[in-house]
């Protein structure tokens, strides 16, 4: 091309062109003639590939290699979808004992593929983890007959096709993208019991939810009057639905994308960008035909009806689908840059079907939601950069979020160099788990019971609309329409022509390949600081801003007819929608069978609070301090899960997990009374093997970096309690030996004496045992004092359990004083004689023997704090005075102790203290009740 050009000398330059805006000029005109031969090839490619894709049987993007397991078509009820077993590229190996993961690809009138679009994708990610993978991909064309519950039940099967091929892994993973999301969701809810994680990203289920200003596609139904235009293009097409239809609708949210900027991106990077815009556009130009039963099956009970997420939906069996079923834990995915599926789309579903956190846990399930800031909705699960950090660290933290109790979490994805525990974070991102309650949800759901009522209208009008049209216009449109008519409609459609005109079958297009290649044999690009391009960039960003100022514009104008319309109260009367008992979408009830299961359920777990051993009682407590912390990740359960051998050797995943989730319950439903068992649980453990479990909980905990204040304050508690299941030690005075009884018991009943203590004994109860002993001889009063001394632990004593052992003798009145210090309140006696403030995680070294039975002297109480001696009972042997001092060590005197841990637990309440967990009660000696006078 240059050598037909006019050329001037280039000393000539400066005399010919003194500012330089002339050769600026020849450039640009030169550069923008080459750019145009170039994107016109571009275009001409594009058609080529989009002819050569839709001829192929299965058509697909995925960019592995793959084999076909089973056929759709072979199953009882047949359809176009197929399972396929995805092979890891070079160099990537897998091991079939891990988990598989499932990628299912929307089917929303594009072709399959998009999951595994290129490697660092959904599938890419899981790949490079070490899973088998799995791909379910469709055919272009719909099996006659075909419905959305063919589909959902053809799904099942291909998943039960995945664990029989893994029989020795856990229940493999899904992701469902965009519209295989709501697929995957009915599916999990028939079948509960053989999905893994569910991961759902960008996928609607809560279909009247949205911001106003936001969401301007859900008022597409409603202004075309429902879902009568559906099944019109449907009987035009004899009974097919052109998926093109639905490829406009969603180009048509963004005019300024669709008409500019992505075609003049293009251009303006022909010499870059020509492989990424045509390798998009072999999936994005794929367009498949749905059948015209499955596109009304969706429209009038998802998209119109929003039956999915109301518990409405009955399959044709007569089984209900119920959101409330689904088992496995549900990751939702969504982008606020999302036009097409924004948040409140994706996470209305929640408030759609429960009354709140509590009714969440109620039904054993884990719903973890991220929202991402910017990424639109092919980013979710297209772009490469959201698959290197969120789907990897999905994938990475798949097993704790399978192991995670049950309630609503939002995720968050932070970059590790960025956090000051950088050191401690293995891979390049954290990704962590904040407990939410649906005030937070409402922040992003934003609810508008007065929305829900116009779109219940909308409902109503929908379904008036396609009675009207079923009854006067289908039959004339059926009798017109054929085959061969509805294959020229679909060829016609402006989305097929434009790939059509711009391809070889256009002769037009023979000479561009020729002047592409010359081209781009002499080709000269124009460097972005010249000045007619700076002046093109300027201009292409101003029709840009023009084209979102119209459609800004338009979604306002259209949100408020739509406002307007639906929202008269004569429109809603009309259809059936007055009366003050409509007014509000109310929350699903449940089934009368599920209320009996969770009450069953329950009583289960209130039979299992005593049950266990050590390994029960490191996985709670680790639970409850945990609980403390205002977020949570990974790194915790990755420690415990590689040192879970240590407690119990041969447990499989799949049993540690449930023991997890089993620990998490008991603790939800009586926290109190399940911290109250954790000595229970240790009995017959020694000293040692205690302080082995408190330092393995330190070790787990320590994965995290440093604890929160509130997670510290509760870590002080379950240490107090992991001491006070120490056996005691045999103690001798000078007068004789006596043997200290142990402080834990062998039975525990299922149901605990309210209110109870965590650690020492009350103050009153030891007060009488001592009393008691006192009135026999002096001799047996030192003896009885000093089992009395002796029932807190003696190795690593600490500062509660001497406070336990010196309350021995404080009066009646000072017993609010003596809360106990191991339940994390802080106490101050008001007794002259104040022990030294410890904590209780600090060993003190082992007293002497003759000491360590003298409790410290007390300064003699008034007398009109001092209660009257009651009758004296004589004990009749030592062995008495001995299951006395048991009863004091084993929280002897309940009735007094319940007072005394009232007070403590009305102080623990007033100063923001962790409340005192509960002691399950114990049998009580004989001697403990018979009445004896006070120390005075």
């Amino acid at each position: 091309m240059t050598a037909l050009m006019p050329t001037i000398a280039e000393p000539l330059y400066p005399l010919v062109d003194p500012f330089g805006f002339g050769r600026a000029a020849v450039a640009y005109w030169r550069d923008s003639v080459e750019r145009s031969i170039l994107y016109m090839d571009v275009m001409r490619q594009r058609g080529n590939q989009y002819l050569e894709h839709i001829e192929k049987t299965r058509p697909t993007v995925l960019g592995f290699d793959t084999d076909i397991l089973l056929y759709g078509e072979h199953l009882p009820r047949p359809v176009n979808y197929e399972l396929l077993r995805v092979h890891p590229p070079e160099g990537v190996e897998t091991d079939e004992l891990a988990r598989p993961f499932v990628v299912v690809d929307p089917r929303a009138g594009h072709g399959p593929g998009i999951g595994g679009f290129k490697p660092d994708s959904e599938i890419g990610v899981a790949l490079r983890a070490g899973h088998p993978c799995y791909f379910i991909a469709f055919m272009p064309y719909p099996v006659a007959g075909q419905t959305v519950e063919d589909v959902v039940e053809a799904e099942v099967a291909f998943v039960r096709h995945v664990i029989e091929r893994h029989p020795n892994s856990e229940k493999p993973m899904v992701v469902g993208n965009c519209q295989a999301g709501w697929q995957i969701m009915m599916a999990a809810a028939l079948e509960p019991d053989i999905f893994g994680p569910i991961l759902i990203a960008g996928a609607p289920l809560s279909y009247w939810a949205g911001e106003r200003g936001n969401a301007p596609m859900r008022y597409t139904g409603g202004m075309a009057g429902g879902s009568w235009s559906t099944h019109m293009l449907s009987d035009l097409g004899d009974g097919l639905f052109d998926g093109a239809w639905l490829v406009q609708n969603f180009e048509r949210l963004n005019p300024a994308n669709t008409w500019w900027d992505k075609q003049y991106h293009l251009y303006a990077h022909v010499d870059s960008e020509a492989d990424r815009y045509l390798e998009f556009e072999r999936w994005w130009g794929g367009h498949v035909v749905l059948g015209g039963d499955e596109i009304q099956y969706i429209v009038d009970n998802l998209f119109v009806g929003n039956r999915l997420s109301t518990a409405q939906l009955v399959t044709s069996d007569g089984r209900r689908i119920d959101l409330r079923n689904v088992r496995s834990p549900v990751v939702v995915f969504c982008s606020r840059g999302d036009d097409i599926t924004p948040p409140p789309q994706a996470l209305g579903w929640v408030k759609d079907l429960y009354a709140g956190v509590d009714d969440i846990i109620a039904n054993e399930q884990t719903i973890v939601y991220c929202v991402h800031d910017k990424t639109g909705h092919l980013g979710i699960f297209v772009s490469g950069s959201v698959s290197r950090k969120e789907h990897a660290e999905f994938t990475a933290n798949m097993d704790y979020i399978d192991v995670l109790p049950p309630g609503l979490y939002e995720t968050t994805v932070s970059k590790a160099s960025d956090r000051p525990d950088a050191e401690l974070i293995e891979r390049d991102y954290l990704l962590e788990f904040e407990t939410r309650d649906f005030d937070d949800l409402d922040r992003e759901v934003k609810p508008r019971p007065e929305d829900d009522r116009r779109f219940a209208t909308v409902s109503r009008v929908s379904e008036i609309n396609l009675g009207l049209y079923r009854q006067f216009i289908q039959p004339w449109i059926k009798a017109l329409s054929t085959p061969e008519s509805a294959h020229w409609m679909r060829r016609m459609h402006p989305n097929r022509m434009g790939y059509r005109l711009m391809s070889d079958r256009n002769p037009l297009t023979v000479p561009l390949p020729v002047l592409a290649d010359l081209v781009r044999a002499d080709r000269h690009e124009l460097d972005d600081s010249n000045l007619f391009r700076v002046y093109e960039d300027i201009v292409s960003s101003h029709m840009s801003r023009s084209l979102d100022a119209w459609r800004s514009l338009r979604d306002k104008a259209l949100e408020r007819m739509f406002l307007d319309i639906y929202g008269q109260p004569l429109l809603q009367s009309l259809v059936g929608l007055g009366g003050a008992a409509n007014t509000e979408r109310k929350v699903p009830g449940s089934e009368p069978e599920h209320r009996r299961f969770v009450a069953r359920r329950q009583e289960e777990i209130r039979a299992r609070v005593a049950e266990g051993g050590a390994q029960q009682a490191v996985m709670r407590s680790i639970i409850f301090v945990l609980g403390g912390a205002p977020a949570t990740d990974g790194r915790n359960f990755r420690r415990l899960q590689a040192s879970q051998e240590e407690l119990n050797i041969g447990q499989g995943l799949a049993d540690f997990k449930h023991e997890m989730r089993e620990q998490f319950f008991i603790l939800k439903l009586d926290r109190e009374e399940a911290l109250g068992a954790i000595p229970v649980l240790l009995q017959g453990e020694d000293g040692e093997a205690i302080d082995g479990y408190i330092e393995h909980i330190e070790h787990i905990l320590a994965a995290s970096g440093d604890l929160s204040d509130r997670a510290a304050k509760r870590f002080d508690t379950i240490k107090a309690l992991f001491n006070q299941a120490r056996p005691s030690v045999k103690r001798r005075d000078g007068g004789g030996g006596a043997e200290a009884p142990t402080t834990t018991a062998r039975k525990a009943p299922a149901r605990a004496v309210k209110p109870q203590a965590v650690a020492p004994a009350s103050a009153e109860g030891a007060s009488e045992a001592s009393a008691e002993g006192a009135s026999e001889t002096p001799a047996k009063a030192k003896a009885g004092a000093k089992a009395a001394a002796t029932a807190a632990p003696t190795a690593r004593a600490t500062a509660s359990s001497q406070t336990g052992a010196e309350a021995t003798v404080t009066p009646k009145r000072q017993v609010k004083a003596t809360a106990p210090a191991s339940a994390g309140i802080d106490t101050q006696p008001e007794t002259a004689a104040k022990p030294k403030p410890e904590t209780a995680a600090k060993p003190k070294p082992k007293p002497k023997p003759e000491t360590a039975a003298k409790p410290k002297p007390k300064p003699k109480p008034k007398p009109e704090t001092t209660a009257k001696p009651e009758t004296t009972a004589k004990p009749k042997s030592k062995a008495r005075s001995a299951d006395a001092a048991s009863g004091v060590a084993g929280g002897g005197a309940p009735d007094k102790a319940a007072s005394a841990t009232s007070d403590g637990q009305r102080q623990a309440e007033s100063s923001g203290d962790e409340p005192a967990p509960k002691t399950p009660s114990r049998r009580r000696s004989t001697a403990s009740k018979t009445p004896t006078p006070r120390k005075r």
